[in-house]
């Protein structure tokens, strides 16, 4: 009977392995043939790029859904691909003109002001380039009129809707809530800006956090109403006071405040692009490529003229800093900086561009990644580009670039650290649930979530955040070459714009990543011999497959109700609570409230 089990449960497990192996090979067979079913990319003289700005736009490589059919990961583009298609256009005798359409959908930390100033000045190459550029619009927000305000000719829908009200942060407190579940929290920080911990603590923003988010609001909206008002030939006074007027636009208000050039329905604006690209009277649509087209059919990496040895490595530092491996749109402390030493030993790479689009996390994490980046400093070039945010943690792992490059809106600085701590005591109690312990120290189980921490314990835990601020103070006057004195009186925890940073000395220059890249270069002595390589690189197919089927899919909010919206903006925060794996629980992390809206 034993035999006849044995031989049973082989046979299963045999059976088991055979139809895994099988459907691996189907799918791995499904995937190489949607990859040459793929078509060439074909460009008509003539025709018009097409930028359909549903999407949303991140610094890191766009890692592709492995069977080719729709999923979230193809509403999102990459920045470098964006600006980089719309520069090779500009040269590109086929194409005629470009075609901005659809509504921006930002999700995490893609598609900021300052990633949108980046692809502003891309569509600027093509305007200079003698390609016009034509917006249409018909849904509009902040965002998407402060990337079509550089067009040539703005067009709206008659009936559509434009969305111009200004900027604003609006915290969500969870302080009464965990004081109706019966959740206690202890919290040590540094810096009387360091707000993180402020939605567990209290049920409005402290003065100092509301001056510091008034004044980080101020900066970013002034840059961006000066931009818009500039390209459509406008005083920033005029564009506010129509902003305080309107907040929402109908297409007739837009038109009169300068914001849109002329009001048209989409079938006249698509018979005009007929006519410009001689298919006037033509069934078929207009000559167009998509951007999405047109950039994947370009090589992912220049190729130097004369050595493949001479490459600038860029690195896209994109998420929460976190202890151990992270998973995709997290930086995993022991895998980043397993990348970094690859590079740094590698012969080959003769720079570094790390692009930093972080609002920070693990203070150990940011530490090891940061102590690679030293290494690395002593035998090549090091050049920081700080994108959308690069805050706390984020600003850790920057202090020690030779130049930092940031935008005028970048988030940045926020010098501080806090320890968090939560417990479930009451919570537990009401339950009739309790706890009891045996230990052989007096600190044995001080990270328990079963009770609060004694005084004892706070005070401990308060000197190690005391000692890593300390530290993080040190690192900035020393990688910044600032006196400690001026970097204490700066730091604080307190969120910069990229123009105050500047002003400051965390910022040395304003500009992008092409920017940073190629001062790189100029700093190794590569001229115009090099070619760029961007890390982390697409995965493997296989490694495709299963992230693709393990990974999360993002939840689209913008036309939910509002129940929907809530839920979505709890579940961003909780997600973000998850995120602080540190087993110490002290953390560098921009406060959650600093997402611009």
């Amino acid at each position: 009977m034993r035999n006849f089990f044995t031989s049973m449960l082989g046979t299963l497990v045999a059976l088991w392995v055979f139809l895994a192996g099988v459907v691996l090979l189907l799918l791995m067979a499904f995937a190489a043939m949607t990859v040459l079913g793929k078509k060439a990319v074909v460009v008509e003289p003539g025709s018009y790029l097409v930028f359909d700005l549903s999407t949303n736009i991140m610094d890191a490589p766009v890692q592709e859904n492995p069977f080719g059919f729709a999923s979230d990961q193809e509403e999102t583009l990459q920045l470098r691909s964006v600006t980089r298609a719309l520069r090779t256009a500009a040269a590109d005798s086929r194409i005629a003109g470009v075609l901005l359409t659809g509504s921006l959908e930002p999700q995490g930390y893609g598609a900021g002001f300052a990633a949108l100033k980046e692809v502003r000045e891309a569509l600027g190459a093509c305007r200079a380039a003698g390609k016009p550029v034509m917006a249409y619009l018909n849904f509009a927000r902040t965002r998407d009129i402060y990337l079509a305000s550089v067009a040539n000719d703005v067009v709206f829908d008659p009936y559509g809707e434009m969305f111009l009200p200004g900027l604003a942060s609006r915290p969500m407190f969870f302080t009464g809530a965990l004081e109706k579940f019966g959740v206690g929290v202890q919290v040590t920080r540094v810096g009387k800006y360091k707000s993180f911990v402020e939605p567990f603590t209290r049920k409005d923003m402290s003065p100092e956090n509301r001056a510091q988010t008034q004044k980080l609001l101020d900066d970013l909206w002034g840059q961006v109403l000066g931009e818009i008002a500039a390209s459509r030939g406008l005083v920033p006074a005029a564009v506010q006071k129509a902003v305080d007027e309107h907040g929402f636009f109908t297409a007739g208000q837009a038109k009169a405040a300068g914001l849109v050039d002329r009001i048209a329905y989409r079938d006249e604006i698509l018979a005009e692009l007929k006519s410009k690209t001689g298919r006037n009277g033509a069934k078929e649509a207009f000559k167009q490529i998509d951007l999405s087209d047109y950039a994947a059919a370009q090589p992912e990496s220049e190729p130097a003229t004369k050595s493949t040895d001479r490459t600038i490595a860029v690195v896209y530092a994109e998420g929460d800093i976190m202890e151990g491996e992270g998973v995709d749109g997290e930086i995993g402390g022991d895998k980043f900086s397993r990348l970094l030493r690859e590079l740094r030993l590698d012969d080959s790479v003769q720079a570094i561009v790390l692009r930093v689009n972080s609002p920070g996390g693990s203070a150990t994490a940011s530490e090891e990644i940061q102590r690679e980046l030293r290494l690395m400093r002593k035998t090549k070039p090091v050049i920081v580009s700080m994108g959308t945010v690069a805050a706390s943690g984020g600003y850790w792992i920057s202090a020690y670039g030779d130049k930092i490059y940031a935008e005028p809106t970048t988030i940045t600085g926020s010098i501080g650290v806090f320890g968090l701590f939560f417990n479930v005591q009451k919570l537990a109690g009401d339950l009739g649930l309790t706890f009891d312990v045996a230990k052989t120290g007096k600190f044995a189980d001080a990270l328990t979530f079963s009770r609060p921490k004694t005084d004892e314990e706070l005070a401990l835990v308060q000197q190690r955040v005391d000692w890593i601020y300390g530290q993080f103070i040190g690192k900035v006057a020393e990688g910044r070459q600032l006196d400690r004195a001026v970097v204490e009186e700066i730091a604080q925890g307190r969120v910069w714009s990229g123009t105050e940073a500047k002003k400051l000395g965390l910022v040395d220059e304003i500009g992008g990543l092409d920017a940073a890249v190629k001062f790189a270069a100029q700093k190794a002595q590569l001229g115009d011999n090099y070619r760029v390589a961007e890390y982390p690189s697409k995965k493997e197919l296989a490694e495709a497959i299963v992230d693709w089927f393990h990974g999360e899919k993002h939840e689209q909010t913008r036309d939910a109700d509002a129940l929907s919206q809530l839920m979505a903006q709890i579940k961003e925060q909780a997600k973000s609570l998850r995120e602080f794996n540190d087993p110490r629980g002290i953390y560098a992390r921009l406060p959650l409230e600093m997402m611009i809206k």
